[in-house]
């Protein structure tokens, strides 16, 4: 679920971040620059792991900060293909579930992937598995184990329109259609 990965980047150093030590002004940097952001085949930022080497302190004619060579490591949420991850059921609609990990929100499980057979309950705007002769209903806020079955980076739309949802820079596609998936509470 959270994989570690190096990288090297060149880092302009802003002139009022000269006061402060040279190794905190490259770690507020960096954390401005990557924190919370989704790198494409990498995963979602969580943390700054530490700073490897730091080269450079170049100041380009016309410019009146320094700028650095540095290879860092980042901790990065990036869940593999077939890894089972508990995350709480925000909403239900037609299409599906949808889970949030509580810093990760962008996961939905869609209908053809749910416990066979399920219907969606239009009164209770639920899904409900239709488990030998009881319903079991997908209850909001209610822990959801699934396995992931792909992690997709979607291009960046050139124009969205105004009512459109904001853009998942990753996407999580999971399944709960194998014993053990589903509301955590139905095996226990």
């Amino acid at each position: 679920m959270f994989m570690l990965s190096l990288l090297r980047d060149t880092l302009r150093i802003p002139p009022h971040n000269l006061s402060i030590p040279l190794l905190d002004a490259i770690r507020v940097q960096i954390q401005n620059i990557y924190l919370d952001k989704v790198i494409k085949e990498l995963g979602l930022c969580v943390t700054l792991y530490d700073i490897r080497s730091i080269e450079g302190g170049f100041v380009f004619p016309g410019d009146g900060a320094p700028t650095f060579t540095v290879d860092f490591g980042l901790v990065m949420f990036r869940p593999f293909v077939g890894e089972v991850l508990v995350g709480k059921l925000k909403k239900c609609d037609k299409t599906g579930l949808h889970i949030s990990l509580g810093f990760f929100d962008d996961i939905h499980v869609p209908e053809h992937l749910l416990q066979q057979p399920s219907t969606f309950d239009e009164e209770e705007k639920l899904w409900v598995w239709k488990y030998q002769g009881n319903d079991m209903f997908m209850d909001l806020d209610e822990d959801v184990r699934f396995r992931v079955l792909q992690v997709k980076y979607p291009p960046i739309p050139v124009e969205q329109d105004k009512d459109a949802k904001p853009f998942a820079p990753m996407e999580i596609i999971g399944d709960t259609n194998a014993d053990g998936l589903g509301l955590v509470s139905w095996w226990s």
